[in-house]
């Protein structure tokens, strides 16, 4: 294990889940309230004996590295050579950002060589999933693998150009590898799935170098390793297939690509019910984040009378620092010191850090970004001509986004 060093893609725009990635990177996102979702990843790389860290930023960073330097560098000992070390681009090697998740580790590639690593693991920090990849390591040693590529079957029609998509033969070697193919190939023997790629990839760290240079010294190619590397080594080389096991101990796998609003809506709205798939409560593959010293959450006023005050939090998950004075939460997910007002009502909502609701507010189907104050008696996710002429984004499946903003009240003027 101390050969192995995990390398963290976290610095794409998200510009599919804006206006929340307007000031943060994807990765950075809050997710079920305590949680960001690049702690998934990370909490996956820890508890699978991945000690030694680099995560690659690039885009709107800043909340990002404040939360891994908060929640995360205290879990290493630097004088066990742990470490988790937050990389921005250097343009060491060129002068460019990013041009691709391949070019991104290939700029990186000094860091990376200083450690002396047998096998890297290359991981996106903007899934949400439990996963050891330990199995994988030794899967792909067992195999006597170049690379290993993580797979997971998925509906054909939620792979059609969003997912790699994989063929294998019965010695799980890869034998054809698509990148967001309109029509991908199902699995032979089920015409519903597919074998699509997690973007978890185990190289062997030579020939991993290798290949890096190799695709970077041709400039009129792609730099991508799921569109461009994977496809052009199959035939040549050791390229295998990992099925994915669910760390997450439930009937059915649990990992969901949160990358547009309403993906990102539902997986947090799965966490509400009274037995959800994703099981954040497991204490043997624990998701560590920052703990803020908050004190608990506390609902106030009791008064059940017709017309009463009474703080309320019915199927939801209320982080500590919040106070439901006299309102109601609903199938709600309510973030750190938030203020529910008296008479307010919030439903199947989603509230970041730090929002107030004014009293008598009413709230539906919305996500609510850090820091927003809503007024008094004002309706969100009841009309939404009104929510989008006050200027907030409303998604396909009809989430009404509020983003950050200097003032809030500006949010809620009547235009003249």
């Amino acid at each position: 294990m101390d050969r192995v060093l995990a390398v963290v893609l976290a610095g794409g725009k998200g510009t599919r889940l804006e206006p929340l990635t307007r000031d943060r990177a994807k990765p950075a996102v809050p997710f079920g309230g305590a949680y960001r979702i690049i702690d998934f990843t990370l909490s996956n790389c820890l508890n699978s004996g991945f000690r030694k860290i680099l995560v690659l930023t690039q885009y709107k960073a800043l909340s990002l590295q404040r939360h891994i330097n908060r929640g995360w560098r205290g879990l290493f000992s630097w004088e066990l050579g742990e470490f988790i070390d937050i990389v921005p681009p250097q343009q060491r090697i060129d002068e460019h950002w990013y041009r691709g998740t391949a070019d991104a580790v290939y700029q990186n590639i000094y860091s990376i060589e200083k450690e002396s690593p047998q096998y890297v693991v290359v991981l996106a920090g903007d899934h949400v999933y439990k996963m050891d990849y330990h199995d994988m390591l030794l899967f792909h040693i067992a195999k006597n693998a170049d690379v290993t590529v993580g797979a997971l079957p998925v509906p054909v029609e939620t792979a059609a150009g969003q997912f790699g998509v994989i063929e294998i033969d019965k010695d799980s070697r890869i034998v054809g590898f698509e990148e967001k193919p309109a029509h991908p190939r199902p699995i032979p023997g089920d015409e519903k799935r597919c074998l699509a790629s997690m973007g978890i990839y185990i190289f062997t760290a030579p020939f991993m170098y290798e290949q890096l240079c190799q695709n970077a010294a041709r400039p009129d190619a792609g730099h991508d390793f799921g569109h461009d590397v994977i496809p052009s080594i199959i035939e040549s080389h050791r390229v295998v297939a990992f099925s994915f096991r669910d760390a997450n101990r439930k009937a059915e796998p649990y990992w969901r690509d949160v990358g547009t609003l309403d993906a990102y809506y539902e997986a947090n709205m799965e966490l509400v019910q009274v037995d959800p798939l994703l099981n954040v409560y497991d204490q043997t593959w624990p998701i560590r984040t920052v703990h803020p010293n908050l004190p608990p959450p506390k609902t106030v006023f009791a008064d059940r009378g017709e017309g009463g005050r009474c703080g309320q939090a019915l199927d939801s998950v209320v982080c500590p620092g919040t106070i439901i004075s006299g309102g109601l939460v609903e199938r709600t997910i309510v973030g750190h010191a938030c203020r529910i007002n008296s008479y307010a009502v919030v439903e199947d909502s989603i509230l970041f850090d730090g929002v107030d609701v004014g009293r008598h507010a009413k709230i539906r189907r919305a996500i609510i970004d850090k820091g927003v104050c809503i007024p008094s008696g004002v309706l969100i996710g009841y009309d939404h001509a009104e929510d989008r002429r006050r200027g907030f984004v409303v998604s396909e499946g009809g989430v009404v986004v509020i983003a950050k903003t200097e003032s809030s009240e500006q949010l809620f003027e009547t235009p003249p």
